[in-house]
């Protein structure tokens, strides 16, 4: 498979309330259709290593460059644009907003996207909440559902635009062992069937050793 992001020398410090070297000159590479899992002890920079990929933060040292586009330096504007059209992201809090429906919800990047009509929004968000055998649940308030129903949306609502990566930060931190395997179920099969690049930051050791690669954080450097 065809590299889909690679990182060169990433560097990034915070200043509050001291000095603190984060990333230390953390170089790696990812394919199309890989499934990473990051890992590490909490303070290591494996969150911190998924935020500057993902381009939510800027404030770094180093070249990224995702799908043959350097996205470093980009402005605000433009990174906003090429996440939504380029990058699903999964947390570990769903962030869905709980009076609108299931539908709604995974409608909301398409929509502000602007590159389909809204009948056409409202097909392809079926087809993902039926890709997430959710479907059925389509009309419901989505405050009204379990947490594993819920991060089943997220992922829904992530995928709407096709993206190449999905980008996940803790996605079965809040979830019981039952629905953690079917949200790595759903992470693999997109990784390997739909050819989606899948890099989460995961705690849960058993989740980790099921990606196709495993890359430890030990205090900001990669081992």
């Amino acid at each position: 498979m065809a590299e889909i992001l690679r990182a060169e020398h990433l560097n990034k410090y915070f200043h509050e309330p001291e000095d603190f070297h984060v990333l230390d000159d953390v170089s790696v590479s990812v394919k199309e259709g890989e499934f990473v899992s990051l890992i590490g002890k909490s303070g290591s920079g494996k969150s911190t290593l998924l935020y500057l990929l993902s381009t939510l933060d800027t404030d770094y040292e180093g070249k990224i460059i995702i799908k043959d586009t350097e996205v470093t330096g980009k402005s605000q504007n433009e990174l906003s644009k090429f996440r939504n059209e380029h990058i699903g992201f999964v947390f570990q809090f769903h962030f869905l907003l709980p009076e609108f429906t299931v539908l709604e919800n995974v409608m909301m990047p398409a929509r502000k996207l602007g590159k389909y009509s809204i009948g056409e929004i409202e097909n392809r968000a079926m087809e993902k909440l039926k890709q997430m055998q959710i479907d059925s649940l389509a009309k419901k308030p989505s405050g009204k559902l379990s947490g594993g129903q819920q991060q089943r949306v997220a992922i829904a609502r992530a995928l709407i635009n096709d993206p190449i990566i999905i980008m996940a930060d803790e996605p079965t931190g809040n979830l019981d062992s039952i629905n953690s395997g079917i949200v790595f179920d759903i992470f693999k099969s997109l990784a390997h069937n739909n050819h989606n690049t899948i890099i989460t930051v995961t705690h849960d050791k058993d989740f980790a050793k099921g990606a196709d690669r495993i890359i430890e954080i030990v205090d900001g450097k990669i081992v």
